[in-house]
């Protein structure tokens, strides 16, 4: 998803596993976004006390420390194939590109201002006005996702990753830091059984 499908998830994320082994076990694993150390009840509104709605939907200032990365990981437990394995088909799409649809062409597009607006720098998604048949490469998001292969959750949640997660919040008002990545963990949850 974090590849092909971003709007459905991403590394930047969070989630949320239910599930139940052959033997009956139940298990949940709460892996959602986290708020930063520095986040204080009120840094969302005004002098008034009312909704600073841009600060809170949009930019740096509106992300929680992510905790995808953390929960893939936490799953894998009860995983066949190795990390390594499974996260290979990913690197390959960000790194060799896939071919996108009239529909993920038009996303992009309608985007574009908010990715510039929002970043320190030029990404894959704004290198030029997309159309249906054109490849979308994205060769930081492979290198991202080699070191989360090769180093597990220290290629995400420490090191070089952390360094541009940090460097990013630090361009628009962002709050999360190398401490809050650092210490993010999934929490595992007893499921709700009912009839």
């Amino acid at each position: 998803l974090a590849v092909l499908f971003p709007g459905a998830g991403n590394i930047g994320g969070g989630g949320f596993m239910l599930a139940r082994k052959t033997n009956g076990e139940l298990i949940g694993i709460d892996y959602r976004e986290a708020a930063p150390g520095k986040a204080t009840r009120d840094m969302y509104l005004d002098e008034k006390g009312n909704p600073i709605t841009t600060k809170s939907l949009n930019g740096a200032s509106a992300s929680g420390v992510p905790g995808s990365v953390a929960g893939m990981i936490a799953t894998h437990a009860y995983a066949k194939l190795s990390l390594a394995e499974l996260i290979e088909p990913a690197i390959e799409f960000a790194e060799y590109g896939f071919v996108i649809t009239e529909r993920e062409a038009k996303g992009l597009n309608s985007e574009r201002a908010n990715f510039l607006k929002n970043s320190s720098a030029p990404s894959a998604f704004t290198k030029r006005e997309w159309k249906a048949g054109d490849t979308l490469y994205q060769p930081e998001l492979a290198a991202t996702l080699k070191r989360i292969q090769q180093k597990g959750l220290a290629g995400f949640y420490e090191g070089e990753t952390a360094d541009f997660i940090v460097k990013e919040m630090q361009h628009s008002a962002g709050i999360i830091s190398k401490e809050d990545l650092k210490n993010y963990r999934p929490k595992f949850r007893k499921p709700i059984e009912f009839e």
